[in-house]
């Protein structure tokens, strides 16, 4: 990997985190509402530790960072939005303590990491459910329905204009315009492209046949630089679609496509129809690996089929000092009833319970020399 050209930005890293405003283990002076949001059990760690990866997740980690440096005096989390595959990058080259990951770990990325780690087994760890949202900016059209054949080739280029035939056939009420469409992808490598891509030939292979992964690899289209650059071109490019988290789509306000399931159903995204996806995933990881796999196709009703799964990625063994327990500490608040919590309203599904015991069972399983 070339880990020096993507090291080097991790020089301009932003610091999100906040110095605490109340010390470790202090009394209990908080309201009912303050101690929802406190790290689990009241456990902290002064220390200042790095992070990077996945901007999927990056408004979630915000929201941790600061509930969890304001009940732990001295604690200091930097967290880099860089996208997931420079993050599992800084991960492997020690620049960051964990890593956030919209796909789980390669084989290739989990032998480096296994060497970062000091011979222990790198996790991937689910912590944020990340719907995808295919957002669009069509004036005059709301509540547009895709399948997944339909949207496959808006995305391969096939379908080129708006009152095409088979998007009026998903939506035989709406009044389409004879507009051009302009594709948005993202320009950097990213786990929501390789989520959104294995969705698109998972279920619509006749269609899409482009080589999977963190990079996008169709003809055509616009790019955009991390989740900020898609959400930004969608909104100012009329005749637009794209694909971005639902938390971004939501702050911007962008109108999002109702997507056809394995059911036969077109869902609205929300966080509970996103979730239903998730509880339904196979753990493909051995021992306290938790690496997912999504069921694209579900049939289950009323689910949202596009999700992407944010991982941390952290060392099983191998950290040491203050950096491991932060690391640790830090993970076993995210993974509390408090730190899941603390993510709604924020465009994002909640972990279905029978994955989030098993993530706190493979937290608690983290050895810190």
């Amino acid at each position: 990997m070339k880990n020096g050209i993507r090291l080097a930005a991790l020089g301009g890293v932003i610091l999100t985190g906040a110095l605490a405003l109340s010390a470790c283990g202090s009394d209990d002076n908080t309201t009912p509402g303050d101690a929802a949001k406190a790290p689990a059990d009241g456990n902290c760690v002064a220390a200042t530790v790095n992070a990077a990866g996945s901007s999927a997740q990056k408004n979630a980690i915000d929201e941790w960072i600061k509930n969890y440096t304001a009940n732990c005096a001295g604690a200091v989390l930097n967290y880099n939005p860089s996208g997931s595959g420079a993050g599992i990058e800084a991960f492997i080259g020690k620049q960051a303590s964990f890593a956030g990951s919209d796909s789980a770990l390669k084989p290739e990325e989990a032998t480096s990491a296994k060497e970062r780690c000091a011979g222990n087994n790198a996790l991937n760890l689910p912590m944020v459910v990340g719907p995808v949202a295919v957002a669009y900016n069509l004036e005059g059209v709301e509540g547009l329905q895709l399948s997944p054949e339909t949207l496959a080739k808006i995305f391969a280029g096939e379908i080129k204009k708006w009152n095409d035939p088979a998007i009026a056939a998903d939506n035989p009420d709406a009044k389409l315009p004879d507009e051009n469409i302009t594709t948005i992808h993202r320009a950097d490598e990213s786990g929501t492209t390789d989520n959104f891509t294995k969705y698109l030939a998972a279920v619509a292979p006749d269609v899409w046949k482009f080589e999977l992964g963190k990079v996008w690899t169709a003809p055509g289209g616009q790019g955009g630089t991390k989740s900020d650059g898609v959400t930004t071109l969608v909104k100012q490019s009329k005749g637009s679609i794209g694909y971005v988290e639902m938390s971004y789509a939501e702050n911007a306000d962008l109108s999002t496509v109702k997507v056809k399931n394995g059911a036969g159903e077109y869902t609205e995204l929300t966080a509970e129809s996103a979730s239903k996806v998730v509880a339904g995933a196979e753990i493909t990881g051995t021992g306290n690996d938790l690496s997912l796999k999504i069921d694209y196709a579900t049939k289950t009703p009323g689910a949202y089929p596009i999700v992407l799964v944010t991982y941390e990625i952290a060392c099983e063994g191998g950290l040491t000092g203050t950096e491991g327990e932060f690391v640790k500490s830090f993970l076993t608040y995210t993974a509390s009833d408090a730190g899941q919590a603390a993510l709604e309203g924020l465009g994002y599904a909640p972990l279905p319970q029978e994955i989030i015991t098993k993530v706190r069972a493979s937290i608690d399983a983290i050895s810190v020399s």
